[in-house]
């Protein structure tokens, strides 16, 4: 009896130092995603990336493609049959002809491994090395990851966009909000874990 109480005991303790780090976790994932937008850059690199899926990460990398922060725009994870046109009429009532050559579609990724690979492949035939990465603040750890798994030899500079109506220092008070935020931090870990496990082998 005293041996099952022991291995009990063991395990209730592995239980709480389980949750106890599961949300140490969340908490410093959701710090670190609710950082403010960075300033303007200073750097010039080869490409400005954007993976879809949210708001105004189509208006960032526009806004730094214009501003010269980048030889092209790379969109990944675009629907098929979007064209540039469209894209750029999305971003301003009058499209920038100008930007028509710098910008390219990506259309076979459809989730955020697939957008990593799309991109990577994308950045090799043009042999570029840096660039900058545009994707939301809840998802740009995950989207860092997935990069780095495939390609650690780029030199990638984050730029997170923080989405329409949405509160990360006060996550729990919206339910759409809590949900994303709590299955984003899944996907994390489960990214991390592969990152991890293709590192030790």
């Amino acid at each position: 009896m005293k041996r099952k109480g022991i291995i009990f005991a063991c395990i209730g303790l592995l239980l709480t130092l389980a949750v106890a780090g599961w949300c140490a976790g969340l908490s410093s994932f959701i710090q670190s995603a609710a950082v403010p937008p960075p300033p303007e850059p200073l750097q010039k690199r080869d490409a400005i990336v954007v993976l879809t899926g949210g708001s105004n990460r189509l208006d960032a990398g526009f806004d730094l493609l214009e501003k010269g922060f980048g030889k092209k725009l790379f969109i990944s994870g675009v629907y098929r049959g979007t064209e540039i046109k469209k894209l750029l009429k999305h971003w301003k009532d009058e499209p920038q002809s100008n930007l028509d050559c710098c910008v390219v579609l990506g259309f076979e990724a459809d989730n955020t491994a697939g957008n990593a690979v799309e991109t990577v492949n994308w950045l090799r035939r043009q042999n570029y090395s840096s660039l900058y990465l545009v994707t939301a603040n809840y998802h740009l750890k995950r989207a860092l990851l997935e990069f780095n798994r495939i390609a650690p030899d780029l030199d990638i500079a984050p730029f997170p966009v923080a989405p329409d109506h949405l509160d990360l220092n006060l996550w729990w008070q919206s339910p759409a909000t809590r949900n994303l935020v709590l299955r984003e931090y899944m996907k994390y870990i489960a990214a991390w874990l592969l990152h991890i496990g293709q590192h030790n082998k």
